[in-house]
């Protein structure tokens, strides 16, 4: 309700061009019961159902940051939204409203979750299933020097060099896929991965198909070879690291700035004065507190 206070809601605003494309994201979106009600990410995420299938075994569900429902179930939904919202204008040269919800985002995000249940992939309690810390190929591990190792060997091909790597015998153990000796195959792997360096451990599993890979610091991601390899990380004029826009386009690809991010305010004046606002005019609008400088420059 807060462009429509403003006088600047979609019905106005369409009805000056009707080409208009007007995203709204909110993050319990435009209807409903907590519709105008605050929130963050995990109160999206806790409503989405996806909370519930976030943790470990006998620990309370948890959220990963706020990566899930505020950017990939809000601003990259919404984004796509907008893509799509564009191509279909190109056929009826109409605009639309987009109203993006992060929970309904998020959930569908999710919808693998949902649509695997019958599967038997989600049949035990958070944290006892395959893919949710439940089974020893699917972990990480802490090594020697308190770094870790992520563990992914699914597919058998992939659990039998995993296997080899840690130096233990196929034969002597349980079948992989046998659930209820996956708390004793985590122990005996956790112990045999605190024996060795994260850099060890790269030397063994680095040219295999074990799906074991390095749990990297962002100052490792930046430097890893294979990362250096694919200019997956760029550096700004200050020095600063920062990952590069993906997905990368074969015939137009992005072409990201080197100079550092912005201040807060710092080109307020700049921009606005482009825009025909007088010195007087911007003045009064950071006196009303309406707008940010980074400096309030002396000659405001």
């Amino acid at each position: 309700g807060v462009m429509e206070r403003l006088g600047l809601g979609p019905e106005v605003l369409l009805r000056e061009n009707p080409r208009l494309i007007y995203a709204r994201l909110t993050g319990f979106g435009q209807t409903g019961k907590y519709a105008k009600s605050a929130g963050h990410d995990i109160n999206y995420l806790a409503l989405s159902g996806v909370l519930s299938k976030l943790g470990r075994k006998n620990e309370n569900p948890y959220a990963p940051v706020n990566l899930l429902a505020d950017f990939a179930g809000g601003g990259v939904i919404c984004a796509l939204g907008i893509v799509i919202a564009l191509f279909e204008r190109a056929r009826s040269g109409r605009g639309q409203v987009i109203d993006a919800s992060m929970v309904e985002g998020v959930a569908y995000l999710s919808s693998f979750l949902w649509k695997s249940q019958s599967l038997g992939l989600w049949s035990q309690p958070r944290g006892e299933n395959m893919l949710d810390s439940g089974a020893p190929f699917y972990e990480i591990y802490r090594t020697s020097d308190g770094k870790f190792m992520a563990v992914g060997a699914i597919e058998p091909v992939f659990y039998n060099q995993l296997i080899k790597g840690l130096g233990l015998n196929l034969d002597e153990l349980p079948s992989q896929m046998t659930s209820s000796s996956w708390p004793e195959m985590k122990k005996k792997f956790a112990s045999i991965f605190a024996q060795k360096t994260q850099a060890e451990w790269c030397s063994i599993f680095d040219s295999t198909d074990a799906c074991v890979t390095p749990v990297l610091s962002f100052d490792d991601a930046a430097s890893h070879q294979h990362n250096k390899e694919r200019s997956s990380f760029i550096k700004n004029d200050q020095g600063e690291m920062s990952p590069r826009p993906a997905p990368v386009l074969s015939r137009t690809p992005a072409a990201p700035s080197c100079k550092r991010d912005p201040f807060v305010g710092e080109h307020t004046e700049e921009i606005l004065l482009e825009y025909g606002f007088t010195k007087q005019e911007i003045a009064k609008l950071y006196s009303d507190k309406a707008i940010e400088f980074k400096n309030l420059k002396a000659n405001l």
